[in-house]
């Protein structure tokens, strides 16, 4: 088979793309945005406290909180970052240990996953995938919870990497300061345009390939989740301008924080379900297939080829 020229596979990205934009509505999947901002609400502060907990291991505590309190204000700004701080210190365990601790510490595990369970289901709806009926009892839901709880683990593990990049390329920084005095702000900007970009590509390719309930080739992965970094990254700029412009924390009040919140994690959400969307679509002109595993079937049944039966959509 000739490998397709540039223009004709320009023409088959676009027909990817507007294809993914018309299934996206057909789906409805701003309502299942809308879900995910409601979860996240009260998974949040669990889910960032693992995370600098686990961080605290080989860093301090102190320059991890600062790094993720960083980050977070420069996506939602300061008042909803202090709102963030907020309900990670009331959320904080205690260090006695009784029963209320350790209660409190299976709350914790459990508020910290939820959103990663309501994503897993978002996904296996748009990917037309379910669980098995024998397989939605008590074990899947464990297996869930295990499965989502390492994803958190994933993202203090790219916090840590993403850290020590940021110190490698601010070291090469200095170095680089030294010869060309001229070029620190354009190779500080680009570095960590690059270096977040890497990060948020990891993070969606692991959600793509772990999450959901099915067998999918890392290289459809790897696209899906190339394309959905890109458009965050675009989409970045453009909510942050729109929350810094509109005031909303002062129309709200005292609720404005919450809101910038619940509006950040909406907007992420429906970036996440249309590159899981873009996803489907692509493998559907470009990749083998989306498998259901072992405990997943179709929603409906879909007819498989024979010649195509024996592939499990690994790689």
């Amino acid at each position: 088979m000739r490998p397709m020229k540039i223009p004709g596979r320009l023409k088959v990205i676009w027909h990817v793309l507007k294809q993914s934009g018309s299934d996206f509505l057909d789906d409805k999947v701003l309502k299942l945005s809308a879900a995910l901002s409601y979860y996240t609400i009260f998974s949040i502060a669990p889910m960032l406290i693992i995370i600098i907990f686990l961080c605290d291991i080989f860093l301090g505590k102190e320059s991890i909180e600062g790094s993720v309190y960083s980050q977070i204000r420069s996506l939602v700004g300061n008042d909803a970052t202090l709102q963030i701080k907020s309900m990670i210190t009331n959320a904080t365990l205690s260090n006695d240990v009784s029963w209320a601790t350790i209660f409190g510490g299976v709350m914790l595990v459990v508020g910290a996953t939820g959103v990663f369970a309501e994503i897993q289901d978002s996904i296996n709806f748009i990917w037309k995938l379910k669980a098995k009926p024998k397989k939605s009892g008590i074990v899947k839901l464990l297996l869930n919870r295990l499965l989502s709880f390492s994803l958190v683990v994933s993202m203090g593990f790219i916090l840590l990497v993403s850290l020590a990049l940021n110190g490698l390329m601010e070291v090469m920084n200095h170095r680089l300061l030294a010869v060309f005095p001229e070029v620190e702000y354009v190779a500080v900007y680009a570095a960590n345009l690059v270096i977040t970009f890497l990060v948020i590509t990891t993070l969606f390719a692991i959600i793509f390939k772990v999450l959901p309930d099915a067998k999918i080739r890392w290289k459809d992965v790897l696209v899906g989740a190339i394309a959905t970094a890109t458009l965050f990254m675009i989409g970045k700029f453009a909510i942050g301008f729109y929350l810094g412009a509109s005031k909303i924390s002062s129309a709200y009040g005292a609720a404005g924080s919450i809101v910038i919140i619940l509006l950040w994690v909406y907007y992420s959400a429906a970036i996440l379900y249309f590159g899981a969307v873009f996803t489907r679509v692509w493998v559907q002109y470009f990749g083998s297939r989306i498998y259901p595993n072992e405990y997943a079937i179709w929603m409906q049944e879909v007819s498989v080829p024979e010649e195509n039966s024996e592939h499990t959509g690994e790689g």
